[in-house]
């Protein structure tokens, strides 16, 4: 395999490492008044919807390089999470499913209630993104 063959993960280690900084200092900063904490939130989430961006778009390029260059060429989100579990990036669509769906949630983080659920459902993926970077660093 020649050098432009590989798929450079940089910044998907990045945008992993960032999400988990930015909950850490969510959960050591709980004595902050609510204007601080929604701040704090709102960078959560932010950094959650870059991680879930990225996350499909490397999924969608490792089964380019390494499968079939056409194979995810207009397929829905679900059969790109299916292809993925298929070459063993990800083992659970239906939770990929609903990291999506939290991902198209956040245009409607104005409201409280919904930006509290984004952030429980952050919480929730940050084990599925931990995995699909793990896979994909073992396959360099």
């Amino acid at each position: 395999m020649s050098y432009s063959n590989i798929l450079d993960i940089t910044s998907m280690q990045r945008a992993l490492k960032s999400l988990e900084s930015a909950m850490r200092v969510f959960h050591a900063l709980k004595d902050i008044g609510q204007d601080e904490k929604s701040v704090i939130r709102a960078g959560v989430i932010q950094n959650f919807e870059f991680t879930y961006e990225l996350s499909w778009k490397y999924m969608k390029r490792w089964i380019e390089m390494n499968v079939d260059p056409i194979a995810v060429d207009g397929v829905t989100r679900r059969e790109l999470f299916r292809q993925a579990a298929e070459n063993m990036l990800i083992t659970d669509v239906e939770k990929w499913m609903e990291i999506h769906q939290s991902r198209n949630r956040t245009s409607h983080i104005y409201d409280e209630n919904v930006a509290d659920e984004v952030l429980e459902a952050t919480f929730a993926a940050l084990p599925y993104f931990k995995c699909f970077v793990k896979s994909l660093e073992a396959r360099l």
